[in-house]
């Protein structure tokens, strides 16, 4: 253990710092830290790319998307889709094959046991006044018993081990998304309208800046730590604030449209990245495990 500190090596207090200082030095138990902001994803970014959307799309469940990005995921998935299902059909023929070759090999194998029947005739007629018995003619073989009913050879290609090929599952054809995990489909994004922040700096550009959008009705800024919605019909993207004191008191109309509005349906709760200093739908601690000493 290393010293408290320079001049009060016995000191009762052992804070948090040299607690910490020591964990690192030792080799062993586990490290705890808090992720930062730096370590979430913003709120107007997408969940694939990482990036601000220039053309965002959501989905039902509140995903946000680049509208590339997102096309070109469905794309390939919807190929990739089809090598399985081909892959799949191709697993089927051999199967059927595989099933009228050992359909064709057990009747084989039957017509074989009804010619070696056939051939065991009487040598000798029987004579019914004597009592004696029919001679049958037997083959030259020397193995006998349950030994006969295998066979000896190792290298005959039926005795010869062989890997079991892995059976391919049927594919969905659906395409689901990658972060919430349920189908996703072009006709469903839904096109998201941001409203830049009203201020007089005309020379940054709206990515450039820390502060980029704001609530299309109230106008808050938003960010990670202030819940948004976006609004089906129109995209408009407005605080959850907003929804519980304006629209819902206005009987649930559009603040621009003055269109009904189905809370369940129209009102898109938009997913968020978290800080790390306010939970969220986000896990913000990590750990980090390594040996620890056993007694």
């Amino acid at each position: 253990m290393t010293r408290h500190g320079k001049n009060a090596t016995a000191s009762a207090v052992y804070t948090y710092h040299e607690r910490k200082k020591d964990t690192a030095q030792s080799g062993y138990g586990s490290d705890q830290a808090r992720l930062g902001k730096d370590s979430m994803k913003d709120f107007d970014a997408c969940s694939l790319t990482l990036q601000p959307c220039k053309e965002p799309v959501i989905t039902t469940d509140g995903v946000l998307y680049e509208k590339q990005s997102i096309l070109e995921y469905i794309l390939e998935q919807k190929k990739l889709i089809a090598r399985q299902m081909k892959a799949y059909e191709n697993q089927k023929h051999e199967d059927r094959k595989d099933m009228e070759e050992l359909a064709e090999a057990a009747s084989r194998e039957k017509t074989a046991k009804f010619l070696e029947k056939e051939h065991c005739i009487v040598s000798k007629p029987i004579n019914p006044f004597s009592g004696g018995k029919a001679t049958t003619s037997k083959g030259i073989n020397n193995i006998s018993g349950e030994a006969k009913k295998s066979l000896p050879s190792f290298w005959i290609p039926q005795l010869t081990p062989a890997a079991t090929k892995t059976k391919v599952k049927k594919p969905s054809s659906k395409v689901y998304c990658p972060i919430s995990h349920k189908p996703i489909k072009m006709k469903d994004l839904i096109p998201v309208k941001f409203t830049p922040i009203a201020d007089r700096d005309k020379k940054t550009s709206v990515i450039s800046k820390k502060d980029r959008w704001m609530c299309a009705v109230t106008h808050d800024t938003l960010g990670n730590s202030v819940p948004s919605v976006v609004l089906r019909s129109t995209g408009d993207v407005v605080t959850a604030e907003c929804v519980e004191k304006l629209i819902k008191t206005d009987g649930m109309r559009h603040p621009f449209t003055n269109q009904v509005l189905d809370e369940k349906r129209d009102i898109i709760p938009l997913q968020r990245g978290g800080t790390g200093f306010a939970g969220t739908n986000k896990a913000l601690d990590v750990k980090k495990y390594r040996p620890a000493m056993q007694a």
